[in-house]
């Protein structure tokens, strides 16, 4: 299972990288990006990759190949994906649009689903440990890529205060774009979401610093989408009430030490994550009727805002 995970994960990647891209990219190149996700050994990554490529064109991936000729590199093979081909963009879905179709993919979770909402941008989250992912374009992104290759640091205005970061690397999680490294304000290593740094990237000198041998930025995130970017000191807990019919299942999702309260009528009160609204949303939007969000009030606000919004829409149909 574990190995399932980490392919489902090495291939959302993938596909991210290969469409954020602005130019081919050679498969050494590809490994860079993906450090850690590929075997050392060049032969197993070559084949490793040659069965991504292929899965990612089984479900209609339209993956280009071109080959260079004339310098240095000539004679590599290169990949991108073409956005035109595959996004679905032309179909122009209002923010509305876009949010009755989540809470009908949230409610049904088919691999289906998932695809197609990616393919027209939106967000869906997901209970299951496999990420839920959306490929949003962040301007951020070429400049922190270009730091990372050049071990070079970089400093940025996060959460009120100016970091200065080593970058390791940088990762596609439950919908956002995560940079990890080094955080020289913190004294350790830090995950940033990277939509929420404020203003322009300032990159130092290159060859300032040494990634870990042993970093791999996966190890950075946990399993469990709801759990990302949750830490003592700035994480959020929601408290959902779940019906009887579900409490089990839950109960053994969370675990026990989630379940804070049981219930006279068998349902059960439990902790759950909640710093990524979106991947929380989706978890509460897939239990439909059975799960009520308790508190804390802003959470619960925008869930109920959330809700509200989407059969406006549906009313209005």
């Amino acid at each position: 299972m574990a190995d399932m995970a980490d392919r489902v994960e090495r291939l959302t990647n993938l596909l991210a990288l290969l469409l954020e891209t602005q130019q081919p990219l050679p498969l050494r190149r590809i490994r860079t990006e993906l450090a850690g996700q590929y075997p050392e050994n060049d032969k197993a990554a070559r084949q490793a990759f040659e069965r991504d490529k292929a899965a990612l064109r089984g479900i209609g991936v339209p993956i280009e190949m071109t080959v260079v000729g004339g310098d240095e590199m000539s004679g590599q093979t290169q990949y991108w994906i073409d956005r035109s081909s595959y996004e679905l963009d032309e179909l122009d879905l209002a923010d509305d649009e876009m949010r009755a179709l989540q809470v009908a993919v949230a409610t049904v979770r088919t691999d289906a689903g998932q695809d197609a909402i990616w393919k027209l941008g939106g967000s869906i989250g997901d209970e299951r440990p496999p990420i839920s992912a959306v490929l949003p374009d962040r301007p951020e992104l070429p400049t922190i890529r270009a730091a990372v290759a050049a071990r070079a640091p970089i400093t940025f205005e996060y959460r009120d205060a100016e970091r200065v970061v080593e970058p390791w690397g940088v990762l596609l999680r439950g919908g956002f774009w995560y940079l990890v490294g080094h955080d020289h304000l913190r004294g350790e290593k830090r995950t940033f979401r990277v939509d929420r740094i404020v203003g322009d990237i300032a990159t130092g000198e290159p060859g300032a610093f040494e990634r870990p041998a042993d970093f791999d930025p996966r190890d950075a995130f946990p399993a469990d989408p709801k759990q990302i970017g949750h830490a003592a000191e700035d994480g959020v807990d929601a408290v959902v009430e779940v019906s009887a019919v579900r409490a089990g299942a839950i109960a053994r999702e969370l675990g026990a030490d989630r379940v804070i309260e049981h219930l006279d009528d068998g349902a059960i009160r439990v902790r759950v994550p909640a710093t990524n609204l979106d991947a929380f949303r989706s978890w509460v939007l897939g239990l439909t009727d059975h799960a009520v969000v308790v508190g804390p009030p802003e959470i619960r606000a925008h869930i109920v805002e959330w809700i509200e919004a989407s059969a406006r829409v549906e009313s209005a149909s």
